[in-house]
């Protein structure tokens, strides 16, 4: 396989991301929302503690630090959308109550579908996006943090302007995503915002935070970065921030798969419309000697390490 062609290549070097359409076929793609769909009903909320998603950028946010968040890295565990509850506390059980069907109330399941579902292992651990790695500059790409997010119809939460290796640090930064969208993705039922070129030294694209594990393990936090703030070889001069001029809403077919830098500061609005928009991540990682993954990081590895995408 012959990965990234040498203008997808400079497209995602200037940018920050890259969109590929058609990079699923259409019987992966429902093969990925078959087994989206039999997750989603088949799993139990009898023992679940009903832990709601949120970015960890609000301080009152408890589930950050709960135990079926924190040890989700090499499992399948679901996340529920904080307006798929009741705003007051049932006065017998003192806990929010689910309004939706629980179908309609997950915002993400994650982290390792690539693991433990054969359908996602399929199309991420494969040839195909070993030769992206290697074409992105990976000698050894570990694969990590895989989930679908599922942008419920007019709950689907927002998402704010992050960059993806404040979450996933490598000393130096190397984290890139692999976005597949599973649903159209449009401006109408929040997809994807990036500012343009925003991963560059010039642009102000250095790591300044870090979102870890507190040092008693029984929560997290955002820390200032002190290590390297920019992948090995980028021009370290900082210029000026992004301005509102970079920002570029991108349409994304079903199908597409969106690469992302992870330094490329990007978001996605609320989804306020009649329509979800399934999707599909993971994040590769450098695992070559000279790049080491932070122990602080809120995931941490499972026994045997991560796994290599170009085995």
């Amino acid at each position: 396989m012959a990965g990234l062609t040498p203008e997808q290549l400079a497209t995602f070097q200037e940018n920050g991301f890259l969109v590929i359409p058609d990079y699923l076929s259409l019987s992966e793609v429902e093969s990925l929302l078959k087994e989206t769909d039999t997750l989603l009903n088949n799993f139990s909320l009898d023992s679940h503690p009903l832990t709601q998603f949120t970015t960890g950028d609000d301080d009152t946010a408890d589930h950050v630090g709960d135990e079926y968040f924190l040890s989700s890295g090499d499992k399948v565990r679901f996340f529920f959308e904080p307006d798929a509850f009741t705003t007051e506390p049932d006065p017998i059980t003192g806990r929010a109550a689910l309004i939706k069907p629980k179908h309609l109330a997950v915002n993400k399941i994650g982290h390792s579908l690539h693991t433990l579902s054969p359908p996602f292992k399929a199309v991420s651990l494969n040839e195909r996006n070993a030769s992206v790695a290697r074409s992105l500059g990976f000698t050894d790409p570990r694969v990590l943090q895989s989930m679908i997010i599922c942008k419920q119809p007019s709950i689907g939460g927002a998402v704010p302007s992050h960059r993806d290796s404040e979450f996933l640090y490598t000393d130096p930064p190397s984290a890139v995503g692999w976005w597949y969208a599973l649903q159209d993705a449009t401006p109408g039922n929040g997809t994807l915002g990036f500012w343009k070129g925003s991963h560059k030294g010039r642009k102000g694209g250095h790591i300044t935070r870090r979102f870890v594990r507190k040092a008693d393990d029984k929560g997290t936090e955002f820390i200032e970065n002190t290590g390297p703030a920019l992948p090995k070889g980028a021009d370290e001069e900082k210029v000026s921030g992004p301005t509102d001029e970079d920002l570029e809403v991108v349409d994304v077919k079903a199908g597409s798969l969106v690469l992302i830098h992870g330094n490329v500061l990007h978001k996605s609005e609320k989804n306020t419309s009649s329509r979800s928009r399934f999707a599909y991540t993971f994040h590769v990682i450098e695992g070559a000697e000279g790049w080491d993954y932070d122990k602080r990081n809120w995931l941490q590895p499972p026994d045997g390490g991560f796994s290599r995408l170009n085995q």
